[in-house]
């Protein structure tokens, strides 16, 4: 027996009547006629012995055949069980969830959950929304899969294998919170983890003698921003962490007294540190003034002259220059410990200049002194001597 079955011309056709009325298809889907015109696919099926009725949609915006495949799906959920109009229910609560759980969103959510300070943050956050944020951020976090995690990984550390492996951790630790909070079943970042090379960390390697020359020559060439130039020799004059010089504010500088005081909660070891203005940091900082001195920053953002500088610019600076991969702004305080080292200078004194912290407990707790006059005479000179090659041509 061949069961008669609806078809796209009596869908078109069907008039209104006095009272609703029905055209039966199969399978329980059938179209529903209204008085007032409007006609709608239903799917009636009986589960747990009751019987119950799911709307598929209205006709013409919902075809027959499309009609045919929702009911065909929801035909599929009854057989095991499943009420398809509860199941329609979680599906919709579940786009909605994942609409507020995107990787951007869980990102702030999960950085609020860490107690660091603000300028962390804000260098965590800053990284995420130039590798992730572009092309995942909109993402739900159930949806982004290993590929496209490997994908984004494997472009940073072609230009930049710190960040990269940077991007990898936080990602990682992003995943682990959204797993823990159940918005996610797994961690796309797991399969992935060994697939980038070993980060050597190379900004910890101390340039020699004959590279700096030729880099500080490079850079007096004024490849780049002036203000960018200005920033780079800086972090050389004061062998202080590129964050801590980005971010200089005019409240900090004393030009009279020639003291520059970084306070504690931008420091590293969260306590504050003072260095001497060298007669070349002074002349950088003269020339700011006339800049920037009726802002917060000595150093602004491209952007926005109310933000600081951003660390990234540094690494721009470099890229321009063919010295990406060679050398990094954190190498600054690498090579210019060992450097003062062979100038002769103590280690006591290169240490309190870089503002590290003695590991050793008992000499922390009773050596207080952070040898500024001595340090005084030591900067002075490696400032002459920065200058001596930035003069040089290799």
């Amino acid at each position: 027996m061949v069961l008669s079955m609806l078809t796209d011309m009596q869908c078109r056709t069907a008039k209104p009547r006095e009272r609703l009325y029905r055209l039966n298809d199969r399978d329980g889907l059938y179209l529903e006629v209204k008085p007032n015109g409007v006609k709608a696919f239903r799917y009636r099926f009986k589960l747990g012995g009751k019987e119950s009725m799911m709307a598929l949609g209205e006709y013409p915006s919902t075809p027959l055949s499309e009609a045919r495949e929702k009911t065909w799906a929801a035909r599929k959920l009854v057989k095991e069980g499943i009420n398809p109009v509860q199941q329609k229910q979680i599906d919709k609560a579940r786009r909605e969830l994942d609409r507020s759980n995107t990787l951007e969103l869980v990102a702030l959510e999960w950085l609020a959950t860490k107690d660091w300070e603000a300028v962390t943050k804000k260098r965590r956050l800053d990284m995420l929304r130039r590798v992730a944020f572009p092309t995942l951020g909109k993402q739900s976090v159930r949806n982004i899969t290993a590929h496209q995690v490997l994908a984004i990984l494997q472009s940073t550390h072609a230009r930049a294998p710190s960040v990269a492996a940077e991007a990898k951790r936080t990602l990682s630790a992003i995943f682990q919170f959204v797993v823990a909070t159940l918005r996610a079943d797994i961690d796309p970042i797991w399969p992935v983890r060994n697939a980038l090379p070993k980060n050597k960390t190379q900004h910890k390697t101390a340039l020699t003698k004959e590279q700096v020359v030729k880099l500080l020559s490079e850079i007096g060439e004024h490849k780049g921003s002036f203000m960018t130039v200005q920033a780079f020799r800086l972090l050389w004059y004061t062998l202080l962490r590129p964050n801590e010089v980005a971010a200089a504010e005019w409240t900090e500088i004393d030009l009279e007294k020639r003291i520059w005081t970084i306070p504690a909660e931008r420091m590293k070891a969260r306590r504050p540190h003072s260095v001497y203005l060298t007669n070349q940091a002074l002349v950088i900082f003269k020339s700011m003034k006339m800049q920037t001195g009726q802002y917060k920053y000595v150093f602004t953002g491209r952007d926005s002259k109310l933000k600081p500088l951003a660390i990234a610019t540094f690494r721009q600076l470099l890229y321009k220059n063919g010295w990406a991969g060679i050398y990094s702004p954190h190498g600054t305080r690498t090579t210019g410990s060992t450097m003062l080292h062979e100038m002769g200078f103590r280690s006591e004194l290169i240490e309190a200049q870089l503002a590290h912290v003695d590991q050793n407990q008992v000499r922390r707790t009773y050596n207080h002194t952070d040898y500024f006059s001595e340090r005084t005479k030591m900067m002075q000179d490696w400032c002459d001597l920065l200058d001596e090659f930035a003069s040089t041509r290799s």
